[in-house]
């Protein structure tokens, strides 16, 4: 996305530590002096709130198309309202999921076209794409033995069954191989510490 500030998106299964490390992100960029503004979707916005207790905590069926559509409706909305007015006041946009997601999860995880799954959400934002994506690659069983650890609820995603989550895996990787000048794969089972710097390598040379 052409704007003055930096769009920063964070990627990978449930349990890769996504919240952990853009929390040390966000610290070591404001530690610098920049103004992050730090976001996450579904959910980053009032309409994005709404969406999200329906994606992820409806308790009936919610169809896979249905699921898909949902997504790109936040989407709209968010890159709309919050993503794209943060980049022209110059902003460090610092985001917990985006279409990438939509793909890995709808489209590998419910069977559908990652193609058409993807092209939803452009249609839906404009064709905004981030300036720098960060996968972080876990084995989906040590991200389930980290959620069972953390004994929370499980949403309706982390919910599904192995084999959803390694689809959801193969199709990050597929991602990040056919987009390697947007995409870091980050190995996530390494101790946080190590896997903040190295993303923090790759966002000093945006900066």
């Amino acid at each position: 996305m052409t704007a003055a500030g930096l769009w920063i998106t964070l990627e990978g299964g449930d349990g890769s530590g996504k919240t952990t490390q853009s929390a040390l992100l966000t610290e070591w960029l404001t530690e610098r002096g920049r103004t992050v503004v730090r976001t996450r979707e579904p959910g980053g916005t009032e309409v994005g709130v709404l969406i999200r207790d329906i994606v992820l905590h409806h308790r009936g069926e919610v169809a896979p198309r249905a699921e898909a559509l949902l997504y790109a409706a936040d989407r709209a909305q968010h890159v709309a309202t919050l993503v794209r007015p943060a980049l022209e006041r110059g902003d460090i946009v610092l985001q917990d999921r985006y279409l990438d997601s939509s793909v890995a999860y709808q489209g590998a995880g419910r069977v559908l076209d990652a193609d058409e799954v993807r092209g939803l959400s452009m249609w839906a934002t404009e064709d905004a794409l981030p300036d720098l994506t960060i996968l972080l690659d876990l084995d989906p069983a040590l991200a389930r033995a980290r959620l069972d650890a953390a004994d929370k609820p499980f949403d309706r995603l982390e919910a599904e069954a192995a084999s959803f989550h390694e689809r959801v895996r193969e199709a990050f990787l597929g991602l990040a191989a056919a987009e390697p000048g947007r995409f870091v794969v980050v190995d996530a089972s390494r101790a946080p510490e190590d896997i903040a710097a190295v993303i923090r390598d790759r966002v000093a040379a945006l900066l």
